[in-house]
């Protein structure tokens, strides 16, 4: 079945979906069926629906960390969903920032060590990675933690911390899994803020959310209904 999604906006797109299906097993329920959408940049988007109706998912599509059953994810125009694992790891160490509900920090590793990884999964210099590090940490009020493990930091520690990692290759687009799902009402606002000021330089942000007060508060909403397909409801102010 075809779920294009309605409502789509025309703003310059790198990232889009067509005919996107996803099972995750052959004859299963289809988690995502046949959707066809282009997200904007400069813009934060958010994925929202019920428990169940793909918004995780289509996030880990969108990001290139899993295959579709049928259809494609396009970047800058082209198919990219049926890249080699190597081409698609690649492209995501040049140009994705990923933000996980639970941080995923390395906890035998230093904060400084996990916010460094992307850069120098990319390419980055160390000295360079440290560097730039070091300002977000700064920036983002956890630079007095660089030196000690996650398991000794807050949990809104470690979201900004992750939020440093996820930021550091200045990315084209960053994704997020429940970002704030798990924080104070202070910390999910430093998140929020975080991404919003990213996506305000020209850079694609996505999110998939639970909070109805963010996804009010992004510029296009990607709404799941559970059948497979989504609606949109675009414009709003950050």
């Amino acid at each position: 079945m075809n779920h294009a999604a309605t409502g789509a906006t025309t703003r310059t797109s790198v990232i889009g979906a067509r005919e996107l299906t996803f099972a995750y097993r052959s004859g299963a329920t289809r988690v995502i069926d046949g959707l066809t959408l282009d997200l904007p940049t400069g813009a934060v988007t958010t994925l929202t629906g019920p428990s169940g109706s793909g918004k995780s998912t289509l996030l880990y599509l969108l990001a290139l960390m899993i295959r579709p059953t049928r259809g494609e994810v396009m970047w800058d125009g082209r198919a990219a969903s049926g890249l080699p694992d190597a081409a698609r790891s690649r492209l995501r160490a040049a140009q994705v920032g990923f933000i996980f509900q639970d941080a995923l920090l390395d906890p035998a590793r230093t904060v400084l060590a996990n916010v460094c990884d992307s850069g120098l999964f990319a390419g980055m210099p160390r000295h360079a990675a440290e560097s730039r590090a070091r300002e977000l940490l700064d920036r983002f009020g956890v630079e007095h933690r660089a030196d000690h493990r996650p398991g000794e930091i807050s949990g809104g520690q470690a979201q900004r911390v992750a939020v440093c990692r996820a930021l550091l290759t200045d990315p084209r687009v960053v994704f997020a899994d429940e970002p704030t799902g798990n924080l104070d009402a202070d910390s999910a606002e430093v998140v929020w803020g975080a991404l919003a000021d990213h996506a305000a330089r020209g850079r694609t942000v996505v999110l998939a959310t639970h909070d109805r007060e963010l996804a009010a508060r992004s510029d296009l909403e990607v709404r799941l209904r559970g059948d497979g397909g989504a609606d949109l409801r675009d414009g709003a102010p950050r």
